[in-house]
């Protein structure tokens, strides 16, 4: 099923009120393929991330998803407990802030061992070995399995969030801007960690960032929105080097003067 798209998107529109949040969106993402979301605060990328990932519901357009047996559903028509299930399971979301995708006040095991649990791992000895495995993954210190994330540096948190969403194996999964907010170096450790553990994976990504050098580094095609559009796509070497419309060009060209 490689040759076959993972997510189908078609038109798809939020709104609020009056105001568009983004409009008539539609692309397909492939096994394997990390899609890059760029635009400018207000460009309505991390309001198509939210809908894509139904944290926001969309109020146009259709969203089908591959699922393992190969059969292609629309996610509207799943019920709640299907679709709950397919947020703890095949799909994964690393927030900006990773306090808001963890639980501060258990510790590091429990937070990887959660998703362990949610789909119906009971053995503790196998849980906390999958929790202290998937700690070295991301380069945390397996004596650091019984601190609380509180007790972590930022980018620690970081890099427990990630290990929390890919435990279980997804497929899909989506990240809002997840070097933002950390220290330059701390943000190039961590975007080499992304790109080792995507290859490895064989992850499908989607992630929203502001930052057309992280783009660059992790992401195979980009999408570049403005006011709620999407005003450009293409493979991300083609779209930074060659950028077709004006507002890419005065993105581009800002990093470049920066």
């Amino acid at each position: 099923m490689e040759n076959l798209p993972l997510l189908k998107v078609q038109g798809l529109s939020k709104f609020y009120g009056g105001r568009i949040g983004c409009t008539n969106v539609s692309f397909d993402l492939w096994p394997g393929e990390v899609l890059a979301i760029v635009g400018e605060s207000g460009s309505g990328k991390t309001t198509l991330l939210n809908s894509l990932s139904t944290r926001l519901t969309a109020d146009a357009g259709m969203i089908q998803y591959r699922m393992r047996d190969g059969a292609m559903r629309d996610i509207a028509r799943m019920s709640e407990a299907e679709r709950r299930l397919l947020m703890r399971t095949d799909w994964g979301f690393v927030h900006q802030n990773p306090a808001d995708g963890l639980r501060m006040s258990v510790s590091a095991g429990a937070n990887v061992g959660e998703r362990l649990m949610a789909v119906g791992d009971r053995h503790y000895g196998s849980i906390r070995a999958a929790a202290t495995d998937w700690l070295s993954r991301v380069e945390i210190a397996q004596d650091r399995i019984d601190d609380q994330p509180r007790a972590f540096s930022g980018g620690m948190r970081q890099r427990l969030q990630i290990a929390r969403n890919l435990v279980t194996s997804p497929r899909l999964v989506f990240m809002d801007e997840p070097t933002g907010g950390l220290d330059v170096s701390v943000q190039a450790r961590l975007l080499d960690l992304l790109r080792g553990l995507v290859q490895d994976l064989g992850l499908s990504v989607i992630i929203v960032t502001h930052d057309l050098a992280v783009a660059r580094l992790i992401s195979h095609r980009m999408m570049v929105m403005k006011d709620g559009h999407v005003i450009e796509q293409g493979l991300t070497d083609r779209v930074l080097d060659d950028p077709r419309e004006p507002y890419t060009q005065l993105l581009v060209s800002s990093i470049l003067q920066a």
